[in-house]
């Protein structure tokens, strides 16, 4: 089972729409092709892989407005970064959110106040 994580918190998963995976190695050359999708879900099959934050930027940047979800191992601490990536939400596993409780993701859902360009601001 999979659970949703948001700027809110742990959810169940409620799409129930067309999902378009991505496999983290995808040419980015390709990603046109992919705009039109409802959701589109970037598979992380490591923590250390960080080729989904690119895909994701660069979805947005070509104009995709659905869904963008990061799938895998996505940790707490790398969440701020998805949400600045453009993804909406992670789907993470029930063992991962065990490892990393529901608070954890929380305190980084302000991702919005805590990066380098904001601190400059302030």
């Amino acid at each position: 089972m999979s659970i949703i994580v948001t700027d809110q918190g742990f959810a169940p998963d409620t799409f129930a729409g067309a999902i378009r995976d991505l496999p983290s190695d995808t040419d980015p050359a390709t990603l046109d092709g992919h705009t039109n999708a409802e959701m589109i879900r970037i598979a992380f099959p490591s923590f250390a892989d960080g080729r989904g934050f690119t895909l994701a930027r660069l979805l947005r940047l070509r104009g995709y407005t659905g869904r963008l979800r990061a799938a895998g191992h996505v940790i707490a601490d790398q969440y701020a970064m998805a949400r600045r990536a453009g993804f909406d939400e992670v789907e993470i596993s029930d063992e991962i959110a065990q490892r990393q409780p529901e608070d954890q993701w929380r305190d980084r859902a302000n991702w919005q106040s805590h990066d380098y360009q904001a601190r400059l601001r302030g």
